[in-house]
């Protein structure tokens, strides 16, 4: 029997299950519908789906550099329990380095890795392990050089925090360095010129009602702002902050000292952004084992 894309979508959205898995659940079974659902419920596909639903916000952050590339994936997961677990962790490192021959995210999911996509990687272990599980980002960086760094390790290459930071110039050390100062800071852009307008009018918007609060004169309110937005362009621009190694100088200052120029990063920090349900402890010990 022919399989149509229509009985494909249809199986689907009804398990939830991948195209590729539910066009071969199909052809397996002849294109018979409810077969080709215990079908996918058999290899656990289908249990995969209705996990979908669930808030993952744990998970890790892998890195991986090669030649003048890096790359950081995060990896989510309901748990920081799973997090720990040596088969997720494998996963991820497998997704980081294959992330190192794709272009973005979406490339990513469907490169193949020991004869399946890193999408069907992600889902057969969702149903091995028992929670819902996210490929969210992809990063990567280029240059001369690319140092990564990783903060809250929990393998080789992977934790909480991913960091990598590109260089032009030959790197003696300080490179490890200035990756560890952005997984502290977390500069919002590397420099003025890449900062969000958005972000830049938004914060001038709320320094000039502030400074319209001292009821100063006009021409002394805007000589207080031209300070205060310098002020803040060294707070979040990578190159203007204080280097969190020697406050002395500026990150820009340090790698000049060091012979090398910055010229991008990256941080990666697991669940950014993730609106995390409210769980106790044991509640999270209880989920883990199935109760």
């Amino acid at each position: 029997m022919a399989i149509t894309a229509q009985m494909v979508k249809e199986l689907r959205e009804s398990t939830g299950a991948g195209m590729m898995d539910a066009k071969k659940a199909l052809t397996e079974n002849n294109g018979d519908m409810e077969a080709a659902v215990d079908w996918l419920r058999t290899k656990g596909l289908a249990k995969a789906a209705k996990k979908s639903g669930r808030v993952a916000a744990e998970g890790l952050v892998g890195v991986a550099v090669a030649g003048g590339k890096g790359v950081a994936v995060e990896v989510n997961s309901e748990t920081d329990f799973v997090a720990k677990n040596e088969e997720f962790q494998s996963m991820v490192s497998t997704i980081a380095n294959a992330a190192l021959g794709a272009s973005d995210l979406d490339a990513l999911k469907v490169t193949e890795v020991d004869g399946a996509t890193v999408d069907e990687k992600v889902t057969a272990a969702i149903a091995k392990i028992g929670e819902n599980m996210t490929l969210r980002r992809m990063v990567s960086v280029t240059g001369d050089v690319v140092v990564s760094y990783v903060h809250n390790a929990a393998a080789d290459g992977m934790g909480k925090i991913g960091v990598l930071v590109g260089l032009k110039g030959a790197d003696a050390g300080i490179g490890k360095q200035i990756a560890m100062h952005i997984a502290a800071t977390s500069p919002a852009s590397l420099s003025e010129a890449d900062l969000d307008p958005t972000l830049v009018e938004r914060e001038k918007t709320v320094l000039t009602e502030q400074a319209r609060e001292s009821g100063k004169p006009d021409a002394v309110i805007e000589k207080m702002i031209v300070g205060r937005m310098a002020k803040f362009f060294e707070e979040v621009t990578l190159l203007g902050q204080k280097f969190v190694i020697n406050p002395d100088v500026t990150v820009a200052q340090a790698a000049k000292d060091a012979g090398v120029e910055i010229t991008g990063f990256a941080r990666v920090a697991v669940g950014e952004g993730i609106e995390k349900e409210k769980e106790d402890f044991a509640a999270e010990v209880a989920k883990t084992r199935g109760a």
